[in-house]
């Protein structure tokens, strides 16, 4: 037996991301979008951030990275927030970090995508319960892309979206709640990074993603999960009036994203031009809607 799916009068959205930078390179400007018109915005972030490298060069020299680099991350989280319009909520578990080496080394103790399903999942639980979302926002199954903690953002928002309006599971966080519609986020769709390309060759600028749309092809090719998995697009969201504050927001996280780098190749004029929305695959829905969509709440408004 769930919960009742009564909508309150507010239109609220939460966005499920591992780290703080995560929820500027995936969704931003839908984010800012949606804040701008009112409905509430709430990201989660799971885990504190502390085992990310630094990789601005600028900041390298900085100390306070070096000492306490959660602090300085919790630091750039608040500031992309209140660029982006948002409210957010750490969720209070440890970076895994990125494991390297062959074999791969074992996670670190203690940290979230070693923690068993419950007891990651029962935050998120509790702040939906307590923010009352209709829609949730997340990663697939690969986590965008094969980190852990991204992976471990995945399951803990399915089992949120699932369990939430349950008041058998969970009981001791809060009163059941049951969300509407869960997407999983498509930020590195490859139909959108073609188009990105195509348009930089042919106004004679260098694409950084050759070698990006090389590599995809040739998975593909050899019968290999796609990227982002094997969902497809169902949900475009026009925010390219929000491109620059997505943008702000990335550079407010200093000591992950380098303002020279990757995520700033193409102009915001440009990618209004050639690709104005955010992509997003509809994965399970308890209201009525019709695919295409154009709104992450439609059927709900």
């Amino acid at each position: 037996m769930t919960a009742s799916t009564n909508t309150p009068a507010t239109l609220r959205l939460l966005a499920v991301h591992a780290h703080p930078d995560d929820e500027s390179s995936k969704g931003a400007a839908t984010m800012a979008m949606y804040a701008a018109a009112g409905v509430e915005v709430m990201v989660a972030t799971c885990t504190d951030g502390s085992r990310g490298d630094i990789q601005n060069p600028a900041v390298e020299g900085e100390p306070h990275p070096k000492r306490d680099m959660a602090g300085a991350r919790r630091l750039e989280m608040d500031q992309a927030a209140k660029v982006l319009g948002i409210q957010q909520r750490w969720l209070g578990f440890t970076d895994s970090g990125l494991p390297e080496g062959d074999p791969l080394p074992p996670l670190p103790a203690g940290s979230f995508a070693v923690q068993p399903l419950e007891r990651a999942a029962a935050p998120l639980v509790r702040l939906v319960r307590d923010f009352k979302p209709q829609v949730i926002v997340s990663y697939d199954e690969n986590g965008g892309y094969p980190h852990p903690d991204h992976i471990m953002a995945h399951r803990v928002a399915v089992e949120a979206f699932a369990a939430a309006g349950d008041p058998s599971r969970y009981p001791d966080a809060g009163a059941a709640w049951e969300p509407s519609k869960l997407y999983y986020d498509r930020a590195f769709s490859p139909d959108r990074f073609r188009a990105l390309h195509f348009a930089l060759e042919e106004a004679g600028l260098q694409s950084p993603y050759a070698q990006r749309l090389a590599a995809w092809l040739e998975t593909d090719a050899e019968g290999h999960t796609p990227p982002q998995g094997t969902h497809t697009t169902t949900t475009q969201i026009d925010c390219g009036d929000f491109f620059e504050a997505r943008d702000d927001a990335l550079r407010a996280h200093r000591t992950q994203v380098d303002p020279m780098g990757f995520f700033f190749a193409v102009s915001a004029e440009m990618q209004r031009r050639v690709w104005p929305w955010e992509d997003y695959s509809l994965i399970e829905s308890r209201v009525p809607t019709e695919l295409p969509e154009k709104d992450l709440f439609a059927g709900l408004r």
